[in-house]
């Protein structure tokens, strides 16, 4: 493979096989007499959808994963002088959406392998003020759900799952998103169930925190239009993107098998590299959602290097943990520190997943982190 045959991160085409179902689609909503684009009958038909894939009592589309997360945290009355507990390496909604609201994101350190909280840490960070507990799957990785469950009833927490990024993930036979009082998918074009523009949904089996944060999402509107039953937001569904992702929804079993092929691949070519310092994340598919495959790499900036020379663009996330970023330091306790997720910070490094690789390319990609790893003396 030449250097000028580049193996993006993000397919470019990940929609070229829906092109012409899209445009139609675009024509058809737009020209429909109804003229309802949004949170219309495309919309309820994909929650059912959704629902039923999950076995889950409600899904609740709205604007994005982020604004899921605030509308369950709203839903459940997390405000100012209330904590939540939160990873200390993630995403920054984990802290924003907790911030936003005048409450306070208390940070958890995570384990060194898998990325996700340790619910050890956790526990610790529990104090009088916590309201919930808000775990976040991570890559490649669901987190410790049982542990969880079990660690938010002892405290009587609620828990909030942060699933954006796990979509087709199964652990002990439950799948992601279902794990807590409530769950939250993004439906952002990178995600495992991306589409064409920005959305989300929240997921859960209360009844009354499903009507609520409907009546939310919609300016605070509970089926009378123009009467407000409570302070809301606009974080509203697309009537022509429900209709995409009921039509691409079919298809997700099989690219969700492509992406855990790969990373099947993947991990049984580096296993073996954990002396030349790089750490795959554990094989198997249990508690596997396949969003972005992660190693781990002492000489993470000279493999990324490596790769871009042969072709191969890779991603650095979360850079910083979150009580490091100057946004959350006033969450951050002076003599706090979080050692695993700050080295997480430091040798993270994501490298393409995404299903429409082919079998050469995964075996050039390997093949290159390969070489690397094994051009450096043993540990």
């Amino acid at each position: 493979m030449t250097r000028q045959e580049t193996i993006p991160f993000f397919a470019p085409d990940l929609f070229e096989d829906d092109r012409a179902f899209l445009l139609d689609l675009v024509r058809r909503t737009g020209t429909d007499p109804g003229q309802k684009f949004i949170l219309g009958e495309r919309t309820a038909a994909f929650e059912e959808a959704l629902r039923e894939t999950l076995g889950a009592a409600h899904t609740v589309a709205c604007s994005s994963g982020t604004s899921a997360l605030t509308l369950i945290l709203t839903a459940m009355g997390i405000g100012p002088g209330d904590e939540v507990v939160v990873p200390a390496y993630g995403c920054a909604p984990l802290g924003n959406t907790v911030a936003n609201l005048g409450a306070t994101p208390v940070f958890a350190d995570i384990d060194p392998v898998t990325m996700v909280i340790d619910p050890d840490r956790a526990e610790e960070a529990v104090g009088p003020r916590t309201k919930a507990l808000m775990p976040a799957h991570m890559f490649s990785v669901m987190a410790d759900m049982p542990r969880l469950r079990q660690l938010a009833a002892r405290h009587g927490l609620r828990l909030v799952e942060d699933s954006a990024v796990a979509q087709g993930g199964v652990l002990d036979g439950r799948p992601a998103g279902t794990w807590g009082e409530a769950g939250v998918f993004s439906f952002v074009q990178v995600k495992t169930f991306g589409m064409a523009g920005e959305g989300g949904a929240v997921v859960t089996d209360d009844a009354e925190l499903a009507r609520v944060v409907r009546a939310l999402r919609n300016h605070g509107q509970e089926g009378q239009r123009f009467v407000h039953q409570r302070v809301g937001c606009n974080s509203r569904f697309d009537e022509l993107l429900a209709a995409f992702q009921l039509h691409r929804l079919p298809g997700l079993p099989a690219r969700l098998e492509r992406r855990a092929r790969i990373a099947d691949y993947y991990t049984e070519r580096f296993t073996p590299l954990t002396g030349h310092g790089i750490v795959p994340p554990p094989p198997g598919r249990n508690g596997r959602c396949h969003y972005v495959y992660s190693l781990l790499a002492d000489e993470r900036d000279a493999l990324q290097a490596h790769l871009a020379a042969a072709g191969i663009v890779s991603h650095v996330y979360y850079p910083q943990p979150l009580p490091h970023q100057p946004a959350f330091a006033r969450f951050a306790p002076p003599g706090r520190t979080w050692p695993h997720a700050l080295s997480a910070s430091r040798r993270q490094l994501a490298i393409p997943i995404n299903p429409h690789l082919t079998d050469a390319e995964t075996e050039h990609i390997a093949d290159t982190v390969c070489a690397f790893a094994t051009h450096r003396p043993a540990v």
